[in-house]
């Protein structure tokens, strides 16, 4: 690993290590999930002004009114994702800065991230192809509409909220396929794991979360 993937001082795996363990003392228990963190260097998907809050347990801002989510909630729902078993094909709506990605992609068989904003796809693009990743595949796309040309997917998480749960993503589930999703209008988002039953689902309600609006649309 080169010296910037590795990091410094701040960004040092040393200072990665502190952050993994209050995710364990927050209640993240699965192993795989608290490792792909440890290895993914998080001040890489961060303008380098902000590199040495990498790892502070926040949310940061990335740009054009979008943040990077705060790891512990990033940890919390790819543990939730992974819950019932491996997964092989993962849609993540919401590509941002490409973190989540780069967590998720160690973990499930294929990533499919969609992202409606092309110059925040481009750069996570960039910045996945530094990592070496190599099983994640991003789209330039509106992201409520999921990505029905690679359905179904096995696992759905996404990183912005709609006001419901959308019925065109739990369409794309597979059966009994799962999705995690943070849903409600700003200042009162639930974030939910989703659980397809037939033509229905079941829900899990998992935490009060902040998440930016799922938008329609492209930018």
């Amino acid at each position: 690993m080169n010296s910037r993937l590795q990091g410094i001082g701040m960004t040092s795996m040393r200072t990665r290590e502190r952050l993994i363990q209050r995710l364990r003392a927050g209640g993240i228990r699965d192993e795989r999930v608290l490792e792909a963190m440890r290895q993914t260097p998080r001040h890489i998907f961060m303008d380098e002004a902000l590199g040495s809050r990498a790892y502070e347990d926040t949310a940061l801002p990335i740009g054009g009114g979008q943040t990077i989510s705060q790891p512990y909630i990033v940890a919390l729902m790819t543990q939730a994702l992974l819950k019932d078993g491996p997964l092989d094909k993962v849609l993540e709506v919401g590509t941002g800065s490409g973190y989540q990605t780069a967590v998720l992609a160690p973990l499930a068989g294929r990533v499919y991230s969609v992202e409606r904003i092309r110059w925040l796809k481009d750069q996570a693009r960039r910045r996945l192809a530094e990592l070496g990743i190599q099983n994640a595949d991003l789209y330039y796309s509106d992201g409520g509409l999921g990505l029905p040309q690679r359905a179904p997917f096995d696992g759905i998480l996404v990183t912005a909220a709609p006001h419901s749960v959308p019925a065109a993503l739990v369409a794309q589930l597979s059966p009994e396929g799962r999705m995690v999703i943070p849903v409600g209008p700003r200042g009162n988002q639930d974030l939910l794991r989703i659980r397809r039953d037939g033509p229905g689902w079941q829900e899990e309600f998992l935490g009060k979360v902040v998440f930016v609006p799922l938008m329609d649309g492209l930018d």
